[in-house]
């Protein structure tokens, strides 16, 4: 059964086109009108600007329900085709396109319309980066000026050690001793221009063609990228709620899999924000030890706790004998100031000085020591109390605001530390879809394919820390009316 109806739409200048809708056919209701509407933007019925009715109206003059006119729009919207004003409506966007003959190839056009609202988006939850407008910028700018003109000019602009400044690692090193209870020596560690060298590194030095590296998924994918890189085959093991489920990573082992490495972001979970439990740990070391297994854990989000005390890393615990731990200042100071370092007991520190030297000589030797010009001053100590305490009121304020927003449609937990929420809906949702329509809208999250193995897993990773309040509850809003 088809029947066509003359649709009349009142704007800018009048215009007249035909929305055929085929009751029996395949192709659902809401996407004929989609592809009706996309129909008279390419014949230049609709023009670029012009407003659209709202959904009500659009409805009542089609005979068909509102939410099939909602789920239309929504299409158009995340395509590209139509673009939102607030409190203002739905006008056609401005988007040169192709006349062709045959279906429209939407994929490609869905791609083209993320990566064009990609470019300005109004709000971006990020993967939980630090606020840059509390980093201490002009102490740092201060303590740098001081370093340069303090020493002497000539002896800077030469080379220094590939392996960091001495006064500076030992800096670290007493931090990680003192207060994450590792046992290192100032031999043991290496500064690299952030965590992600870091990684670079390790997979390197660490892992060849063909090894087997265990990771946690959901994860973090550029460290995944990096083992993929030298030729590693990845593990992946599934998430519980006190971390890594130890038990699928001892059946692979059991197997006879011969896994050389694992990779882990065992305090503040990347992405769900939950921390390995102590038993999960020590259950870790035991099988790391008897199979030979380097640990490789990414402390990447230490600093930020907010009840009790951080857990400590997993190489605090005396028993481990293969391990490597990757640290980062960025999010204590600025995601743009690139300072990590990896730290180990083992001679895979040579083979990794090796390399540094190869693709970076040294470090920013001149940034090293006004970071630790601000760590002896107590520049740092201030700096990280009172951002603690910010991002804190700021982690209270976003779990109100989600509670407001979205009730009922959600199931998460509020975290005791780092920067950002994990969240999942309690209905079955393509959350890749949810994020293309809002990226649509002008507000963007990260697409769970960016932290899944495999299939999109059913959660969101929604950073607050860098966000003003009134941003926070503008976005949750925009997420809530498509959930």
């Amino acid at each position: 059964m088809q029947f066509s109806i003359n649709l009349i739409v009142q704007m800018l200048r009048p215009w007249e086109f035909q929305i055929k809708i085929e009751l029996e056919g395949n192709k659902p209701v809401y996407l004929q009108i989609a592809d009706s509407i996309i129909g008279a933007i390419k014949q230049g019925k609709l023009k670029t600007g012009e407003a659209l009715p709202g959904s009500r109206k659009l409805a009542e003059q089609i005979k068909v329900n509102r939410n099939t006119v909602v789920k239309a729009l929504d299409v158009l919207l995340a395509e590209g085709w139509l673009e939102t004003a607030q409190r203002k409506g739905v006008f056609v966007a401005d988007v040169v396109h192709e006349h062709q003959s045959g279906e429209t190839n939407r994929s490609t056009k869905s791609d083209r319309a993320v990566s064009r609202h990609a470019k300005a988006p109004k709000i971006v939850f990020d993967d939980g980066l630090p606020d840059s407008r509390m980093a201490p910028i002009q102490e740092l700018a201060r303590a740098y000026r001081q370093i340069f003109n303090r020493k002497a000019r000539w002896r800077m602009m030469g080379y220094g050690a590939p392996q960091g400044d001495a006064d500076f690692r030992n800096s670290i090193v007493q931090m990680l001793n003192h207060k994450r209870g590792l046992s290192l020596s100032i031999q043991d560690l290496c500064i690299t221009r952030g965590s992600q060298m870091a990684l670079f590194l390790i997979a390197n030095c660490l892992v060849e063609n063909g090894d087997l590296v265990a990771v946690e998924n959901p994860g973090y994918k550029p460290a995944w990228k990096a083992f993929e890189s030298v030729g590693a085959a990845l593990i992946p093991i599934s998430m519980e709620s006190d971390g890594m489920n130890i038990e699928g990573l001892k059946t692979h082992l059991e197997q006879g899999k011969k896994i050389k490495a694992i990779y882990t972001t065992p305090h503040h979970h990347f992405p769900t924000t939950d921390s390995l439990s102590l038993q999960k740990r020590m259950e870790l070391i035991e099988l790391s030890n008897r199979f030979g297994i380097t640990v490789i854990e990414d402390d990447y989000d230490h600093e930020f706790h907010f009840s009790a005390r951080p857990l400590f890393p997993i190489g605090s615990l005396a028993t481990i004998e293969n391990y490597v731990y990757i640290g980062t200042l960025s999010k204590i100071v600025s995601p743009a100031l690139r300072i990590g370092y990896v730290a180990m007991q083992s001679d895979l520190i040579t083979r990794i000085l090796d390399l540094r030297k190869i693709i970076d000589v040294q470090g920013d030797m001149i940034m090293e020591q006004a970071v630790l010009e601000l760590i002896n001053d107590g520049s740092i100590k201030k700096h990280l109390n009172r951002a603690t305490l910010a991002y804190q009121k700021k982690r209270d304020f976003f779990d109100k605001a989600i509670k407001t927003a979205l009730g009922e449609k959600l199931i998460y937990k509020k975290p005791n530390g780092g920067l950002a929420f994990w969240l999942q809906p309690r209905e079955c949702t393509n959350i890749v879809e949810v994020s293309n329509m809002l990226l649509s809208r002008g507000v963007q999250i990260m697409s769970p394919d960016k932290f899944s193995f495999s299939d999109p897993v059913m959660g969101m990773r929604l950073g607050y820390a860098s966000l003003p309040e009134e941003q926070i509850e503008e976005g949750l809003l925009e997420l809530s009316k498509l959930l």
